[in-house]
C-alpha cells in the first residue's frame, strides 16, 4: 500500500506544477522544525526524487531555538529523526530564544524567535549556495494565517506555495499547500514519524490557536466551508473590495467634496 493516496499525490503534483516549485538542478535547503509537518515534507522531498523527471539536491535544516536543558534540546531528537529518513541535514543550536523573550519593542517573542529563525536559514541558503528553502505549511497553515492577518493585521494576505525573493535569486516553496493537516497526520503515522516537541514555552498560546479553534467551530457547523475559503483565495474580486477610487477619464472634472467645502 502506498504511504500517498492517489488524491493527496494528485494534489501535491498539482500544486509543483501549477507553481513550478522544482526545477533541474535545484538545492533545496528543508527547514525541519522538528513538527509532524516538517518531517513528512522531508521524507516528501526525498521520496519524490526518485521519481521525478529532474535532479534536485536536499538538505534538511534544523534550527534549534535554545529552549529548555541541554539533554532536552531539540538538536539531538530532531537529529534522530532525520538520521532515519536517510537525507542530508544540518543541525544548528542557537540562543534564538532567549533572545525573544528579551525583546522589548512591542512584538512578541513568536515574532522575534521566527525572524531570527528565518534570517539565519536564509544566510545559510547563501553561505551554501542553495537557491530555494521549503517549508511544510499546509492548506490549513495557510487559511489560518488568511484570517489572522484579517482580524489582526487588518489586511487580506495569506502564505502563497512559492514566494520569490532578491529578485529571483531565492524562492520559498510549500509542496503540501494543496493537502490537508489531517492528511499530513496519516503520511506520518504510515511512516511511523515521531515528531519533536516544541519545547517553547509560549507554543500553546498564540493567536494562531486561537483562529485554529474559531475555524474548527465553524468547520464543525459547516464542513464546506473550508474548501469555500480556500477556494475564495485564489478568486479575489478586487473590484468589490474598498480602495480609493480613480475617475480615468477626465479626471479634472472631479469634484471634491469635503464636509468643509461651500
Amino acid at each position: 500500500m502506498s504511504v500517498l493516496s492517489k488524491p493527496v499525490n494528485r494534489r501535491i503534483g498539482q500544486a509543483m506544477h501549477l507553481y513550478k516549485m522544482l526545477q533541474d538542478g535545484d538545492r533545496v535547503i528543508i527547514a525541519v522544525s522538528g513538527g509532524v509537518d516538517s518531517l513528512v515534507l522531508t521524507w516528501l522531498l526525498a521520496n519524490w526524487k526518485k521519481k521525478a523527471p529532474i535532479n534536485y539536491e536536499l538538505l534538511a535544516v534544523h534550527i534549534d531555538n535554545g529552549f529548555g536543558e541541554p539533554e532536552n534540546r531539540t538538536s539531538i531528537k530532531v537529529g534522530e529523526q532525520l538520521e532515519r529518513l536517510s537525507v542530508p541535514y544540518l543541525v544548528e543550536e542557537t540562543d534564538f530564544g532567549k533572545k525573544a523573550q528579551e525583546a522589548e519593542d512591542g512584538k512578541s517573542t513568536c515574532y522575534h524567535c521566527a525572524r531570527q529563525r528565518r534570517n539565519r536559514l536564509f544566510e545559510l541558503a547563501q553561505e551554501k549556495d542553495f537557491s530555494s528553502i521549503a517549508f511544510g505549511h499546509h492548506k490549513d497553515d495557510l487559511l489560518e494565517t488568511f484570517f489572522l492577518n484579517l482580524l489582526y493585521g487588518g489586511n487580506l494576505s495569506t502564505m502563497v506555495p512559492r514566494q520569490d525573493l532578491f529578485e529571483g535569486k531565492m524562492k520559498i516553496i510549500r509542496p503540501m499547500a494543496f493537502i490537508d493537516k489531517i492528511e499530513v497526520q496519516e503520511i506520518a503515522a504510515a511512516l511511523d514519524l515521531v515528531p519533536v516537541k516544541n519545547p517553547c514555552p509560549m507554543d500553546s498560546d498564540s493567536k494562531r490557536q486561537d483562529v485554529r479553534s474559531l475555524l474548527a467551530s465553524l468547520y464543525d457547523k459547516n464542513p464546506s466551508l473550508k474548501a469555500n475559503i480556500f477556494s475564495a483565495l485564489s478568486n479575489v474580486r478586487e473590484g468589490y473590495l474598498l480602495k480609493p477610487y480613480t475617475m480615468k477619464q477626465n479626471p479634472e472634472k472631479v469634484i471634491n467634496f469635503h464636509a468643509d467645502s461651500p
